[in-house]
C-alpha cells in the first residue's frame, strides 16, 4: 500500500486528566469519579469528516462544524467519545438511572459484599410535596417542624433496618436474603461507561428542571464539572442548542405568533381549539400541563399569556 498516513497521537484532556480519580461530591455520602476517557473535541470532528488526521487545524472550523452537527441533530460523531465514571448514588435515584438502557455497567453486588453502610438522609428543612399539576414531580416544602419529625423517623427507620440486616448476617443469613428489607436510600455503587451522543441525552432530561431533584444534582454535577471540561466545543453546542434552546410544536409557534403579533383574541382562540384552556362550571381555569408548559415559553421570550 502506498498511501501515507498521519500519525495518531492518543487525545488527551488536560483538564480531565487533573480530574482522574477525583470525587466530587453529591448529595450528602454520594460521588461521581472519572476513571477513563477516549476521545475529544477533535475526535468528534475527525468522525464528521471521516478522516485519519487531526481534521482542521483552525479551532473556530471545529466549533463551527460542531455547532452544525448538534444544530441539525447529526449525533454519531459524538458516538466516537466515551467516558467511564465510578458513581456512588442511592438505589431510589439508581433505580431512576439504569432506565438510561445506552450504557455499560458493572454495579456493586450485595449478593457478593456487604450492602454499603450508608443511606441517604434528608435534613428537615428538605421535605417536598407533591406537586398537585406533576404526578411524579414536586412543588414547595413542608413546615421544618414538620420535616423535623420525619428526618428523626428516617434516622430511626434506617438504623433499626441496618441493625436488623447486620443481626441476619451474624445468624448466618445468605447475603443475597438477608438484604432484602435493606432501604432504597442505601447507597449503591457502579462503573458506567457511555458515549458522549448518549450522555448528553442523559443530560438533558435529568438536569431539565422537572427531573427529580436528587438525580438532577448528579447530573449537573457530571455536566458541568466534567463534559465541559471534557468537551468543550461539544458542551457549549449543547447548552445552546439543546439545553437552553426552547422548543416549538406548530400549535405552540402558531399562538406565540398571535402573541407577538398582539393579537390576543387569536393567541386565545388557537389554545381554546388545542384543549389548553379547560374550564370549571365557575369559569376558572383548570390546571393543564401542556399550557403550563406553553406559558414558560412564553416567559422565556418575554411575552404574557393573554389568558394569564
Amino acid at each position: 500500500m502506498d498511501r501515507a498516513f498521519e500519525p495518531i497521537v492518543r487525545p488527551v484532556v488536560p483538564a480531565l486528566d487533573a480530574l482522574l480519580g477525583e470525587p466530587i461530591p453529591v448529595l450528602d455520602d454520594g460521588f461521581v469519579r472519572v476513571i477513563d476517557y477516549m476521545g475529544d473535541d477533535a475526535a468528534i470532528v475527525q468522525a464528521a469528516r471521516v478522516s485519519y488526521g487531526k481534521g482542521t487545524k483552525r479551532v473556530h472550523e471545529d466549533r463551527a462544524l460542531i455547532r452544525y452537527l448538534v444544530r441539525h441533530d447529526h449525533t454519531t460523531p459524538f458516538e466516537m467519545c466515551e467516558i467511564k465514571l465510578h458513581v456512588r448514588v442511592p438505589m431510589d435515584i439508581w433505580r431512576q438511572w439504569i432506565r438510561h438502557r445506552t450504557a455499560s455497567v458493572n454495579e456493586y453486588s450485595t449478593r457478593y459484599s456487604e450492602a454499603i453502610d450508608a443511606a441517604r438522609r434528608t435534613a428537615p428543612g428538605a421535605w417536598r410535596t407533591q406537586s398537585a399539576v406533576n404526578r411524579q414531580g414536586s412543588a414547595g416544602r413542608l413546615p421544618d417542624e414538620v420535616g423535623a419529625r420525619l428526618s428523626a423517623e428516617e434516622r430511626e427507620l434506617q438504623e433499626r433496618a441496618r441493625a436488623v440486616y447486620e443481626g441476619r448476617l451474624a445468624s448466618g443469613v445468605a447475603r443475597e436474603q438477608a438484604r432484602k428489607d435493606l432501604p432504597l436510600a442505601t447507597y449503591t455503587e457502579a462503573y458506567w461507561k457511555i458515549d458522549l451522543h448518549n450522555l448528553l441525552h442523559f443530560l438533558e432530561l435529568r438536569m431539565e428542571a422537572h427531573a427529580q431533584q436528587e438525580i438532577r444534582a448528579y447530573a449537573t454535577a457530571i455536566g458541568e464539572q466534567i463534559v465541559a471540561k471534557w468537551v468543550p466545543l461539544a458542551w457549549e453546542a449543547f447548552l445552546d442548542y439543546r439545553r437552553r434552546a426552547t422548543r416549538l410544536s406548530r400549535a405552540e409557534a402558531a399562538v406565540i405568533a398571535a402573541v407577538a403579533a398582539g393579537d390576543a383574541a387569536a393567541a386565545t382562540r388557537l389554545a381554546e381549539e388545542e384543549g389548553w384552556l379547560p374550564r370549571t362550571g365557575q369559569g376558572a381555569l383548570k390546571s393543564n400541563l401542556e399550557r403550563a408548559e406553553l406559558e414558560e415559553k412564553l416567559v422565556a421570550l418575554g411575552l404574557t399569556a393573554p389568558w394569564m
